[in-house]
């Protein structure tokens, strides 16, 4: 139903290296967020691949009533710090804590195909060195069109249709599902 807020599946997200350690964590990151070098990368392949796993995320028809302006649910691909309006947020936690939310993931997603489709997402950031853009703190629900294309902030596909088409033009994402699983998604 239009006009309340919908129920998500917030995908909170870590990386931890062989010694157990937070890989997304550095105390002395120059941008200020703790944030390390691969942790950046990740979120820049993150920020890539989302129009097109958008599809992934949200499944169904109801899922985008949820995405719509003004109900706390991500409509702009864009990330933050502790701004809630973007799709992806950095929550206060540092240290072992330090992680990226994905906020537009809903309770119609498969678990295993949403979290095998964000890993590689991340990972081809990693492996592509993907710069993320700059956060954007200010509230995007209040920004103009005009101010959001100067961020050069993009919405979310707004109906299963166009996240379906978004969808078969990411080799990524495609890769992630594998054939099988992917042919039979678009099928569906």
């Amino acid at each position: 139903k239009f006009g309340i807020n919908g129920s998500g599946m917030h995908c909170n997200m870590s990386l931890f290296d062989k010694e157990g350690k937070n890989a997304f964590y550095d105390e002395n990151d120059s941008k200020g967020m703790q944030l390390s070098e691969d942790a950046y990368y990740f979120l820049g392949g993150l920020m890539k691949h989302a129009y097109n796993y958008t599809a992934i995320m949200n499944p169904t028809v109801n899922s985008y009533k949820r995405l719509v302006p003004g109900y706390e649910a991500p409509v702009y691909v864009a990330w933050a710090g502790r701004n809630r309006s973007p799709l992806i947020r950095v929550p206060a936690s540092r240290g072992q804590g330090t992680r990226l939310e994905l906020r537009s993931v809903d309770p119609t997603a498969n678990p295993y195909l949403a979290l095998a489709v964000l890993l590689e997402a991340g990972l081809d950031g990693i492996e592509n060195k993907i710069d993320a853009p700059e956060p954007v703190e200010a509230n995007i629900y209040t920004m103009t069109i005009e101010e959001r294309q100067e961020a050069g902030i993009v919405d979310l596909p707004s109906t299963l249709h166009n996240a379906l088409k978004a969808l078969q033009t990411d080799d990524v994402v495609r890769d992630a599902l594998g054939e099988h699983i992917y042919t039979n998604f678009i099928e569906a």
